[in-house]
């Protein structure tokens, strides 16, 4: 039984219109214990007050300025949930007040900004957490922990095709920028990005690998408007490679959504086979089904996740969350026992920076042709 003070979070990027602070991080936090809501930050004053109102916060308790909010004594966690541009900016300050930090994934837009903050953070002694959350969701901890227990046998190869959803022929308005590379918010890093991060921590780290990417849609229209815009991020992604384990692997993601499969991965070894599905190829959202066979079994059979995989008290805990912010709330659940216990299952920072580093082996494959 949680007996432990509450921690103070603070958000910087909520608003009440929708945006993922909103629908992933609040219901989460609500759903687990020692967490406890205490202060915002959202774009202007205007948005600052409506969003407090929104989520239950006196008006003192929302501002614009995420320093202000990192000083603030009631604040022990402040969470950045703002599109990727704005990380750096808006995480210095939290680094500075020493603060515990969780940033949305990708830390950084790009490399370079990923590492710096990493940097900054080690030299500052503060805790961070970054929202890799696919690697939180009960069903890929399974998943995990049947292959390391001999379901599959040895692992001879992995296999593993998906949808974004978006970066296809039709983007919303309010998602627009993720068209725009340099952004930092792509096909590449995101959907793909939380996949493969969850593909490593089940099998094993990717030794070498080759790639091939490609932008077959240049322009796409806005929903809303009509109105054509570029685009440059990649809406194909193709990486075979090698795993540390030994084993091989091909990934394919493509940008929008398939009428067949949007999301399969297949994990085959000497005595038996796994397979994840799902409508959707965010697997940080947890929406998917797994099944299994082994041994003398033909047929792939459900393998529901355990209890012993959920927040306490199982799902009755989680009855107004959808898949995304369930994934999230275990995410939270694992950082507040990391907190209490000084373990390091939540992804940091250093971990954020290395994943950036081997999405840009993909990129560096892809330009050149060479195998990274």
């Amino acid at each position: 039984m949680h007996t432990a003070a509450p921690l103070g979070v603070g958000i910087v990027g909520l608003s009440a219109d929708g945006g993922w602070g909103g629908r992933g991080h609040v219901p989460a936090l609500r759903a687990v214990e020692g967490y406890e809501l205490r202060a915002l930050t959202a774009s202007t004053p205007d948005s600052a007050r409506k969003a407090a109102a929104a989520f239950g916060l006196p008006e003192s308790a929302a501002g614009t300025d995420a320093a202000a909010l990192a000083a603030r004594d009631d604040v022990d966690l402040v969470v950045v949930a703002v599109r990727v541009p704005r990380h750096r900016e808006l995480i210095l300050p939290v680094l500075r007040a020493g603060k515990t930090v969780l940033s949305e994934w990708p830390l950084g837009n790009g490399t370079a900004e990923a590492e710096e903050l990493a940097a900054l953070a080690a030299e500052a002694g503060v805790r961070t957490a970054v929202g890799l959350q696919a690697r939180s969701a009960p069903v890929v901890r399974y998943l995990r922990d049947l292959v390391a227990d001999g379901f599959v046998g040895e692992v001879l190869s992995t296999t593993l095709v998906g949808s974004g959803g978006g970066w296809g022929p039709v983007v919303a308005e309010r998602t627009a920028y993720v068209a725009d590379r340099a952004n930092g918010a792509t096909l590449l890093t995101v959907p793909f990005g939380h996949t493969l991060d969850a593909l490593t921590m089940v099998l094993s780290d990717v030794t070498v690998l080759t790639a091939t990417t490609a932008t077959r849609r240049p322009r796409v229209r806005i929903a809303e408007t009509g109105a054509e815009l570029p685009m440059t991020a990649e809406d194909q992604i193709a990486v075979t490679g090698r795993l540390e384990s030994g084993a091989v692997a091909s990934l394919h993601y493509r940008g929008g959504s398939s009428r067949g499969t949007n999301l399969r991965w297949e994990i085959n070894g000497t005595e038996g086979d796994l397979v994840l599905t799902g409508d959707s190829g965010h697997l940080q959202f947890g929406q998917v089904e797994l099944r299994g066979a082994r041994g003398d079994q033909r047929d792939l059979r459900p393998l529901p996740v355990p209890g012993d995989y959920l927040l306490p008290g199982g799902l009755d805990r989680l009855p107004a969350l959808d898949g995304p912010a369930a994934v999230v709330a275990h995410a939270y659940h694992q950082l507040r026992a990391d907190l209490r216990d000084g373990t390091s299952v939540v992804p940091d920072f250093a971990h954020a920076a290395a994943h950036h580093r081997l999405l840009d082996r993909i990129t560096r494959a892809a330009e050149t042709g060479s195998a990274q």
